[in-house]
């Protein structure tokens, strides 16, 4: 039975989800790689640098040099180090363990935030290497690799990296609230959940664990950072703070401004949020805001000679026109007001809201009701399961007979039911399967939906099946957009449901 499994919406389930994505890697790349493995005259060094042009291979020999070593007191903190602990033989099964795509196959945010990976290192080697020559190797695989954790997320599920791209750096909207949205948690805890799983490098840890729960004294940086133009006046301010000076000026912060420089300057080079780490950054420097820009404008050219890509954007191609001009995106859609926006997605902001908008269930399911009626489904059905699956009952209805409103449905007597309420999934009927599953579902529910195009989809709470829907559009074949939208309501449902049932703890 085809399925579309529940996107992961706590800190668990997105973890296990996560780090269960085998990455890609482009075929031209690995036989490349292969060739200087096997390749006597190859040194330790030149392995890691040709490894190094696949972000994808460098986090997989990483992280299974790290998860094989744990009685090793410290993380690998450079590619060189993890080969020489796995060998060259051990490298090479890795290697061919990741799927081998051409490049138009692998997912193009995935290949977008690798290219923005590979810019924040160049920035980090430009700016800070030779200032920190003792730590090239950490500021460099740091750098290259703090951003690793979303690219399971990119390579999975490359939609909802784009919108939240669109959303934040684009339209300007809270992080925060897109966040809780797209993916039930925010990104710097989910990433530093990874990178604590994964055993990434000691600085990406302590990066990710400033962004989630440390933000007090970067967000105090970031003031005295905003008075560029009296750097005396910044270094009294320091002065009179020494817990912040002494936290300023560690080397670790280098992958974070390193990072920060690459994705901001990936909106726009003088978009706000850019600007504030410019600041920052010529503060940790001590130069002022203008050298700092020619530096980090000289390692963007740097880093698009190096890697290019005709279909990926380079913040470095902003640099041939106005700064105000450019963004995400080249022509990224105006934002729609709330009052333009279709009627489905109102109902959609009131599942999210947390908490609960809903005092009782009767609101909820209403709520449900009518985002799916307003989706152009012109049928639908609502039904909770009991505890043990064994009934299952109307809640819900929309354009079905009075009849409908006090249906009872028993799971024992239906295949297609007892596998959709085993695991949450979703079938929709064509012409095309319509024989194969008609006879596996009940007869009431088949006279309720005459016709051979419908959707039903189970929906989870906690990992437990709590809720059937059934919809169609008169028995006609399903729209596109309809069918699109049915799918970002379910996964809102789930959101509200996990929302309501936490009500008044």
């Amino acid at each position: 039975m085809p399925t579309l499994p529940p996107l992961p919406s706590s800190l668990k389930t997105w973890l296990k989800h996560l780090d269960s994505v085998r990455l890609p890697i482009l075929a031209t790349t690995h036989e490349r790689v292969r060739r200087s493995l096997v390749s006597s005259s190859t040194s330790l060094r030149e392995v890691a640098e040709r490894i190094e042009a696949s972000p994808s291979l460098a986090l997989l020999v990483l992280r299974e040099a790290n998860r094989s070593n744990n009685s090793l007191s410290e993380p690998a903190e450079s590619l060189e180090i993890a080969i020489s602990r796995l060998g060259l033989a051990r490298t090479e099964d890795l290697l061919n363990m990741l799927p081998v795509l051409a490049e138009d196959k692998i997912p193009k945010p995935l290949r977008q935030i690798q290219l923005i990976s590979l810019h924040a290192s160049q920035q980090a080697s430009g700016l800070f290497a030779n200032r920190l020559a003792r730590l090239w190797q950490e500021i460099h695989w740091s750098s290259l690799l703090f951003l690793a954790p979303l690219w399971p997320l990119a390579a999975a599920h490359p939609e909802l990296i784009e919108e939240w791209e669109h959303r934040v750096l684009a339209l300007g909207e809270p992080t925060q609230k897109v966040e809780r949205e797209l993916f039930g948690v925010s990104l710097p805890t989910l990433c530093l959940a990874l990178a604590e799983h994964w055993r990434l490098p000691a600085w990406i840890i302590q990066a990710y664990r400033l962004l989630a729960t440390e933000r007090r004294l970067l967000a105090k940086a970031l003031h005295i950072a905003r008075n560029n133009e009296e750097p005396l006046h910044q270094q009294q301010l320091l002065d009179a703070d020494p817990a912040l000076s002494r936290w300023l000026t560690q080397p670790g912060n280098t992958i974070v401004f390193a990072n920060a420089l690459a994705l901001s300057s990936h909106a726009g080079w003088q978009s706000a949020h850019s600007l504030r780490w410019q600041r920052i950054t010529a503060l940790y420097l001590q130069v002022s805001l203008a050298e700092l820009q020619q530096l980090t404008h000289q390692q963007a050219v740097n880093s698009a000679r190096q890697y290019s890509a005709s279909d990926l954007w380079h913040p470095a191609q902003a640099l041939l026109w106005p700064w105000d001009v450019r963004r995400l995106q080249a022509a990224p859609p105006p934002p729609v007001a709330k009052d333009t926006s279709p009627a489905w997605q109102q109902h959609c902001r009131e599942l999210l809201r947390e908490p609960s908008a809903f005092a009782n269930l009767l609101q909820l399911t209403t709520c449900i009701r009518d985002a799916l009626d307003a989706c152009g489904m012109s049928r639908a059905l609502v039904l909770l399961a009991d505890k043990t699956h064994s009934r299952l009952v109307t809640q819900q209805t929309v354009g079905l007979p009075k009849e409908a409103q006090a249906l009872t449905l028993d799971p024992a007597n239906s295949q297609v039911l007892k596998r959709l309420l085993a695991q949450p999934g979703q079938l929709r009927l064509s012409p095309e399967n319509i024989a194969q599953f008609s006879a596996l579902m009940p007869g009431t529910l088949k006279a309720l939906f005459p016709g051979e195009h419908m959707l039903i989809r189970s929906l989870a709470n906690n990992g437990k099946v709590v809720m059937l829907l059934v919809v169609d559009q008169q028995g006609t074949p399903l729209s596109d957009p309809c069918v699109q939208a049915f799918g970002k309501i379910s996964q809102c449902i789930e959101r509200a449901l996990a929302s309501f049932a936490k009500r008044g703890r």
